[in-house]
């Protein structure tokens, strides 16, 4: 290029390029320390206040109205409470609108007997330990829950009787083929099951032989929901599928026991087995002690039950009242001493979920529960820790001790809360409302939805 020769304007070159370089950079510095700004806006400043303030109400407005449809979610004051034991409900509020939808749509289909002398109970002959299976039958029966739709049912019954076959002389392997051809029965005749593999199912059973016999049917254990006295971690129980159903003996002795210690003279009653060594150790070192009755001392030895037994001869209605209840003077001695002790003492070899259990409740003795491995009934719904005290089987030689330290405040609460709970264990010739059927349909409720393990 013929400037490239002129050293002149080569160099004058040079400089206009380094003066460009120059303003460059310093363009560049300006612009790093003084950031482009927002233009001015004619906009008032509280527009904007405005406009963010609308932005935050539509996203709170569908944060509330995004709902599960299948979940009653809480609404106006959280104080007011419709259930009468409110007090030992995890989520009162939560707990009253729930229970009223399910009065509202809950609905059962029960399918056909095959034969009504395994499934059929006779009112008059529910009676003995197990008998929370049969008044279920009744109940749902009775109820305003059963639909002979099966379209509209969410979850459907087998009505099974484990107990009434082993009445009948069925033996486990009988009851295991008779269960097994009625869900074949069933899979072949009805649709409903292979929807979810019986997820959508549900049978009801308190001897432990039901539990053991549903256990055969892998789809019946592993899918469908299991309502069972037998809720036992170590045996084939499986938590937040199964429900725990309470074991009741009706009808009870005596009136329920009412709020107060005024008669309540016995530190503890003991109700649990002889059988293991936590029994035999607590009934060796208790025995003798004043402030505990033990159940499993023999009544010919004691001389209270000598002189209740001759005031019950010399009573001319004692007679009636015995036929009526069908209760012999040793069980209704036994339950009399559940009224005079403040705490009730069920030990879990004879089965968390026993009797003992119901009958403390019942009579308004808190019950001490010595239990590591089992579901309670209505764990989900009531809080156990508000009426009842749960302590492991190793506690049971300081126990003494442990129910020594409860302070008189506390002991009134937690029978409070006894007295309170006590409509929830107790069955009904027609369903009341938070008698023991409708809380087990509760449990039916919120495990409605199918899901297949």
């Amino acid at each position: 290029m013929p400037w490239l020769s002129n050293p002149q304007r080569r160099h004058q070159h040079q400089k206009q390029q380094q003066q460009r370089q120059q303003q460059q950079q310093q363009q560049e510095d300006y612009r790093r320390s003084n950031p482009p700004k927002c233009p001015p806006s004619n906009i008032p400043f509280h527009y904007f206040v405005a406009i963010i303030l609308l932005i935050f109400s539509v996203q709170f407005f569908i944060h509330k109205t995004a709902k599960n449809p299948f979940f009653v979610y809480p609404q106006g004051n959280s104080t007011d409470y419709t259930s009468p034991f409110a007090e030992v409900l995890h989520s009162p509020i939560v707990f009253d609108q729930n229970y009223a939808r399910m009065e509202r749509d809950f609905k059962v289909f029960e399918y056909p007997e095959a034969e009504p002398s395994m499934y059929f109970f006779a009112l008059e002959d529910l009676r003995g330990q197990y008998a929370s299976e049969g008044h279920f039958f009744h109940n749902l029966r009775a109820s305003i829950f059963l639909t002979d739709d099966p379209d509209k049912a969410h979850l459907f019954f087998i009505p099974i009787s484990c107990q009434i076959m082993a009445e009948e002389g069925y033996s486990h392997q009988d009851m295991d083929r008779t269960i097994k051809n009625y869900i074949k029965n069933l899979i072949s005749e009805y649709p409903y099951w292979n929807r979810t593999l019986g997820a959508d199912h549900f049978l009801v059973a308190c001897h432990d032989i039901g539990l053991n016999a549903s256990s055969q049917i892998p789809q019946l254990e592993k899918n469908s929901i299991r309502v069972v006295c037998s809720s036992n971690y170590r045996s084939r129980y499986i938590p937040h599928k199964d429900v725990a159903l309470p074991q009741i003996v009706q009808p009870f002795a005596l009136p329920a026991g009412e709020f107060g210690t005024e008669n309540r003279t016995k530190l503890g009653l003991y109700v649990g087995s002889s059988d293991t060594k936590v029994g035999r150790d607590f009934i060796e070192a208790r025995k003798n002690d004043p402030e505990f009755d033990i159940w499993h001392t023999q009544l010919d030895n004691d001389p209270e039950f000598g002189i209740w037994k001759t005031q019950l001869d010399n009573d001319p209605g004692f007679e009636n009242r015995s036929t009526q209840l069908d209760e012999p003077r040793a069980t209704l001695f036994y339950v009399k001493k559940f009224y005079k002790a403040k705490f009730c003492i069920c030990h879990q070899s004879s089965g968390t979920n026993s009797a003992c259990v119901a009958e403390s409740i019942h009579s308004g003795c808190v019950p001490v529960i010595m239990s590591e491995y089992y579901d309670f009934p209505f764990n989900d719904i009531i809080n156990w820790k508000k009426f009842s005290i749960i302590v492991k089987e190793e506690d049971v030689y300081h126990l003494k001790e442990i129910l020594k330290a409860i302070s008189d405040e506390k002991y009134l609460e937690l029978q409070k809360n006894t007295v309170k709970v006590q409509r929830l264990f107790e069955w009904n010739s027609s369903p009341m409302e938070y008698d023991t059927f409708h809380m087990v349909m509760y449990e039916l409720w919120l495990r409605r939805h199918a899901i297949k393990y």
